[in-house]
């Protein structure tokens, strides 16, 4: 989340629907999946294909599953059974018992008592509501009625565990909370009916809270998401926190951008979608008071000043929404602001943070002079929490500002700001494609080697204009050389010095007896990688695009979309860069930067998966997949003949280890 980029993306078949949430087994580190509602799929991160996937077919529908962390996977079915993983894959179609009838689960939760998960889960007929409590390994059910409620009924649930009772909240459409307490030491199997008791009533004065979700945060806080109703205004979605104990409102704030209703709580944080993002906001619970929770009411007009939620997140969306002229790019930027630089805990909001989004529109139509002299003296401020995003803020600025006025670039002062600036490409979305525009090679590199969370679509732009532009253009370019000036040597007329290559474990003569014909020495001159394709400063270019992180699946069908003599000419350099690592014993290319054996593999892999089909119908490209073809075989041969002699080789030396040091001996080891 923090470097909001994608990890993982797996797709049933065309026709096949996910039924239920996926979840992780925190033991096994494995995926779980329903999909159809019977089949059930596992699946571990480097797994690529989800249809070939470990596979099981159940015997009933499973309405949810849910994961323990101490606990293991406990699955829910539509029918009210329950069972954990581990029985259920013994005998995947066993009978599953249909616990409840004509009911519908609106509801459930899984929590651990001791060592024993407990699943709870409520159902609805007819207007009744009803409240189950399961053990699943000691077989154990108690079905309880919830106490009706004239003229409202519940619109959600949540519930906690503490000291063998079980604290059911439910949410009411009379905008309350109730309280509902179950004993788990229960010995009698009747249904009985469960009184509640008022918990919360949402009463701000001149307001109505119509609540959709709500979360426990502590045993005197809840969180709840709904709407503000304020008469002859429109209701306006807000997230707010609550004093249970005080029956007051600690913190809220508005979100106006929209929700969908649904809030989870992780680790003191928030999630919830937040307009067309996943948005999350930390918090931290203080220890409740009368005193602190009438202070807090006193600011619930002005919940900025609270240290209860540090609302920063939804600050900086409001932020880049006032700079960004269109709400879809805005939308991208929202709380990727300043996730990276609090992880742990929350700050208190400094009147610095607001000062720094006032400062902004005010220097919105500032002169250049003015706005990069007032903005090198807010970044040249001491560090603090909040410094991160307000630099984020500061290159957001510089950027809309390039788009507004086209001869405006300040290609020095952004340089400056990522060179010494720890940013990354949430922080400043648009600067990469401002650079794209203006042909900032220099700016693209320096971005593609610091950001560890660049988007796919953006790494392929750079790859493809790198490719595209001409090397003369290239010639009055500042690049930075370091991690190519070691291993390509260049002349005065800027031509590489042909050397001698010995290809680690290829040879033309160990590989003669592989083919009919010998390659001829001006051919291998030309492909086999003596001759790098392209120039100094494209090759550093081209480096920086083989650093960058990548997911393999967001990144291919970009990829199909490189014109093929590109593609040829990108191969050609990868293949070159292949050649000048084997000859080294350690594989390893020297200089600052340079790319890796394991990174050059990937993207030739990768490419040839892209392009194979064009490559193959392309005269030009026969004769470097010919090549490219023998020199892998050789190199296979060449670690085969290896592999060989490895156990001759560990045998020696095992007799190095028992010789004594001062004993003179000739010995003959027969390698067979």
């Amino acid at each position: 989340i923090s470097d909001q980029k994608p990890l993982g993306c797996w797709s049933v078949k065309h026709g096949q629907i996910l039924t239920c949430p996926v979840v992780c087994n925190f033991e096994t580190h494995e995926y779980i999946a329903v999909h159809d509602d019977k089949v059930l799929r596992i699946w571990k991160n480097e797994d690529i294909n989800l249809d070939k996937a470990f596979k099981a077919t159940l015997s009933a529908d499973v309405y949810r599953i849910h994961s323990l962390p101490n606990g293991g996977p406990v699955v829910l079915f539509r029918g009210g059974g329950v069972r954990t993983l581990d029985v259920l894959l013994e005998a995947p179609q066993q009978e599953i018992e249909n616990i409840i009838s004509d009911e519908v689960i609106r509801w459930s939760g899984a929590f651990m008592e001791g060592q024993q998960p407990v699943l709870i889960f409520t159902t609805e007929k007819g207007g009744d509501f009803f409240v189950y409590v399961q053990k699943p390994k000691l077989s154990s059910l108690h079905k309880y009625k919830l106490e009706q409620q004239e003229a409202s009924k519940p619109l959600c649930f949540t519930a906690h565990i503490t000291n063998q009772t079980v604290t059911l909240l439910c949410l009411y459409s009379n905008d309350s909370v109730y309280q509902v307490l179950i004993p788990l030491q229960q010995d009698t199997e009747e249904e009985e009916i469960l009184s509640k008791s008022l918990l919360l009533n949402f009463s701000v004065p001149g307001t109505v809270l119509k609540g959709t979700s709500l979360v426990v945060l502590d045993k005197d806080h809840i969180a709840v998401l709904g709407s503000l109703a304020v008469p002859g205004k429109e209701p306006r979605e807000c997230l707010s926190i609550w004093n249970t104990k005080f029956q007051t409102l600690q913190t809220s704030k508005e979100l106006p951008l929209g929700t969908n209703g649904q809030l989870w709580c992780y680790e003191e944080n928030f999630f919830l979608i937040h307009g067309k993002v996943l948005t999350v906001i930390m918090y931290k619970c203080e220890t409740s008071s009368l005193a602190a929770a009438v202070g807090k009411l006193k600011d619930s007009q002005n919940p900025d000043v609270s240290s209860f939620v540090n609302w920063n997140t939804l600050e900086d969306e409001e932020l880049v929404v006032s700079f960004q002229s269109q709400e879809s790019v805005a939308l991208k930027a929202e709380s990727k602001m300043n996730l990276r630089s609090r992880r742990s805990t929350v700050a208190k909001i400094q009147p610095e943070a607001l000062s720094v989004g006032q400062l902004l529109l005010n220097l919105k139509d500032a002169s250049t002079y003015v706005l990069e002299t007032e903005l090198r003296q807010l970044m040249s401020k001491a560090p603090t929490p909040d410094l991160q995003a307000a630099i984020g803020c500061v290159v957001t600025a510089l950027t809309d500002r390039c788009k507004r006025n086209p001869k405006y670039y300040p290609q020095n002062f952004l340089l400056e700001i990522v060179e010494t600036r720890d940013l990354s490409y949430s922080l400043c979305p648009d600067l990469m494609a401002v650079a794209l525009e203006k042909k900032d090679m220099h700016l693209l590199q320096i971005c593609l080697e610091r950001f560890p969370d660049i988007p796919e679509e953006i790494t392929y732009a750079c790859l493809k204009t790198f490719l595209s532009i001409s090397e003369a253009h290239l010639q009055n370019i500042d690049v930075n050389l370091d991690s190519v000036i070691c291993y390509i040597d260049v002349e005065s007329d800027d031509k590489e010095v042909k050397t001698e290559i010995v290809e680690n474990g290829f040879s033309a003569e160990m590989d003669q007896d592989m083919y009919d014909t010998k390659i001829p020495k001006e051919a291998q001159s030309g492909s086999d990688g003596e001759s790098c394709p392209v120039g100094l400063q494209k090759a550093a270019l081209l480096n920086a695009v083989l650093h960058s992180a990548y997911t393999e699946t967001f990144l291919l069908p970009h990829l199909k979309n490189l014109p093929a003599q590109e593609a040829i000419l990108f191969l050609r350099y990868l293949y070159y860069l292949y050649v000048k690592c084997s000859e080294k014993v350690n594989t390893t290319l020297p200089g600052i930067r340079s790319p890796t054996i394991n990174q050059i593999m990937d993207w030739m892999c990768l490419l040839l998966d892209a392009h194979f089909t064009v490559m193959v119908m392309l005269p030009e490209a026969k004769e470097l997949l010919s090549n490219l073809h023998k020199f892998v075989r050789a190199q296979v041969r060449f670690y085969s003949e290896l592999n060989k002699i490895e156990g001759s080789l560990r045998e020696l030396q095992r007799l190095n280890h028992l010789r004594e040091s001062q004993t003179y001996s000739i010995e003959v080891l027969e390698i067979i």
